[in-house]
């Protein structure tokens, strides 16, 4: 089999919307999985709505996803140019020959591509008019996820407009001709657009790639395609989010595609070496944020130190939870307690402001339930004091002093709990209580427990 070559083809019309980043992600990994290239092929002809600032977007978005292209935009190769409105000479030589062979007339201004086949007069009721009809035989395509699909066109269609522009279904597949692609992988919602690709790959006597139809992506509640206006459609929303860009593409895997060793959060390596498209679903996929959140947090979770360290501290200092005074060295040892309960890095300033801080917010749902299930949580800090006071400041040490405090008012440890975690965080939940006593030290602790006494 000759080397595996796929294309992401996106207009830069708009923001970079989940559904075509899921598109360009399943052609990458098919790439990587395979030995092949993934090339990035730029459709702006639509001179109106394309935007430079758009295109940056599309380019930021899949390297912050961590999609590299093999050829294209800024990287260049030997199938160039890779702008569709830099191939204008080519789309009129193509023309020209098949209009040579016979295979395409001009009819009102514009170029029709002429199908084979049997043809009739019939009264067309949408049209409204007398057409001429093709009785062709069905093409069939045996598509890598959808199985064998008949379609036929019934009727030539246009390739170049009147004004001389060519059509989306000419272009695509010039260029695919062109570039040697062998794999065409794109959403469901183009199986109809097939059948005029595969007769035009048969006008210009050239055999088609294999195509790949992948399910589309369905918006969380209710019917239909999650569309650009849908909450989380865009990609710019997760990197301003601070999201993971590895979670963001983890989570886009699982859009239409399960890993075979039942994993959900697996690293990109064994993405790649289990990715296959006979594996990708048939039926649709439903977006849920939630899931891409656990993804994220638990991705969150798994980083080395020092890369949450990194991503965190610009973070923390933007919210002027941290200045640049604060030491690796300090910010490491609160980094280390709070990773494993850490949902997102854009709450990492609230959850953590309260290390470095005195005015750190407390939550009042959580004091009301403190006072509602504990009685007074002033009491139980008040028997509390003498033996955290008394204690070695360790993990072993602090929890003694639970326990001691416990014995001497007949009470279990985790009673003194919540009310110690309010005090010294204002918060009713978050990390191990005896790791943050730890790492805020002594005289905080002690100096926040005695404050909310009083």
């Amino acid at each position: 089999m000759s080397q595996v070559r796929v294309r992401f083809a996106p207009s830069p019309t708009g923001f970079f919307h989940i559904g075509s980043a899921r598109t360009a992600l399943f052609n990458w990994l098919y790439a990587r999985h395979t030995g092949g290239k993934f090339i990035l092929r730029i459709e702006d002809t639509d001179k109106e709505r394309n935007s430079p600032e758009f295109l940056k977007v599309i380019l930021d978005s899949m390297r912050w996803l961590g999609m590299d292209w093999d050829e294209g935009p800024e990287v260049g190769g030997n199938f160039g140019p890779y702008f569709q409105s830099e191939r204008t000479e080519l789309y009129q030589k193509k023309l020209k020959e098949l209009a040579d062979k016979g295979k395409a007339y001009e009819k009102d201004g514009a170029w029709w591509l002429r199908l084979e086949g049997a043809r009739s007069m019939v009264f067309d009721d949408h049209l409204k008019k007398e057409i001429e009809k093709v009785d062709a035989a069905p093409m069939v395509l045996n598509d890598l996820v959808r199985g064998r699909v008949e379609r036929a066109e019934d009727r030539d269609f246009v390739i170049f407009r009147s004004n001389g522009e060519p059509v989306f279904h000419f272009v695509n597949v010039v260029d695919d001709i062109e570039m040697q692609i062998t794999h065409v992988i794109r959403g469901e919602d183009h199986l109809s657009n097939t059948s005029k690709h595969l007769e035009l790959f048969k006008a210009f006597g050239v055999k088609p790639p294999e195509y790949a139809h992948i399910p589309l992506i369905l918006k969380t509640d209710g019917p239909g395609k999650m569309s650009k206006r849908d909450r989380g459609a865009l990609i710019e929303e997760y990197q301003q989010r601070h999201y993971l860009p590895s979670a963001v593409r983890n989570y886009l895997c699982l859009l239409g595609w399960t890993p075979t060793d039942g994993r959900e959060v697996l690293p990109i390596e064994d993405i790649i070496q289990q990715f296959e498209l006979s594996a990708v679903h048939q039926s649709n996929a439903r977006f849920d944020e939630r899931k891409m959140s656990h993804v994220n947090a638990q991705t969150l979770r798994t980083l080395p130190a020092a890369e949450f360290a990194a991503i965190a501290r610009p973070i923390l200092i933007q919210h002027k939870v941290i200045d640049e005074k604060v030491s690796p060295e300090r910010l490491a040892e609160v980094l280390a307690i709070i990773q494993e309960k850490v949902i997102s890095v854009e709450h990492l300033p609230e959850f953590m402001g309260f290390f470095f801080t005195e005015s750190f917010k407390k939550d009042e749902n959580a004091f009301a339930n403190l006072t509602k299930k504990g009685g007074d949580p002033a009491a139980r800090l008040r028997e509390l004091l003498p033996h955290i006071e008394a204690c070695e400041w360790t993990d072993a040490g602090i929890e003694a002093a639970f326990n001691a405090a416990a014995a001497a008012h007949q009470r279990k440890a985790t009673d003194f709990f919540a009310p110690a975690r309010f005090a010294t965080s204002g918060q009713g939940g978050g990390p191990h209580l005896l790791g943050i006593l730890r790492v805020l030290g002594r005289d905080t602790t002690l100096g926040r427990i005695k404050a909310f006494v009083n």
